[in-house]
């Protein structure tokens, strides 16, 4: 199973570290990774990861990645390929 994580807020160092860092820690692979920095300082950040292998739950891992979020000022969302791709369909 693959997931989607959107991770979008003001420019700040640290955020591909601390939100992959929190990926890696439950055993998530990033397979695909995409950030850019818009308008001078808003980040956003793309990531594909497989979520197969996850040493936790994977509401667990959503949830850690969105408390960081709210924290430090960052939108972070986490969903499953196959919800993204249905949402995203015509």
């Amino acid at each position: 199973m693959r997931a989607i994580i959107t991770v979008l807020g003001k420019d700040n160092l640290g955020i591909i570290y601390n939100v992959t860092k929190i990926v890696s820690e439950h055993q998530a692979n990033i397979l695909d990774i995409s950030q850019t920095i818009m308008s001078e300082d808003i980040f956003a950040m793309f990531m594909l990861v497989n979520v197969a292998k996850l040493d936790s739950d994977y509401k667990t891992m959503a949830a850690e990645l969105k408390s960081y979020g709210e924290a430090n000022g960052y939108a972070i969302h986490v969903q499953r390929e196959d919800v993204f791709n249905a949402m995203h369909s015509i």
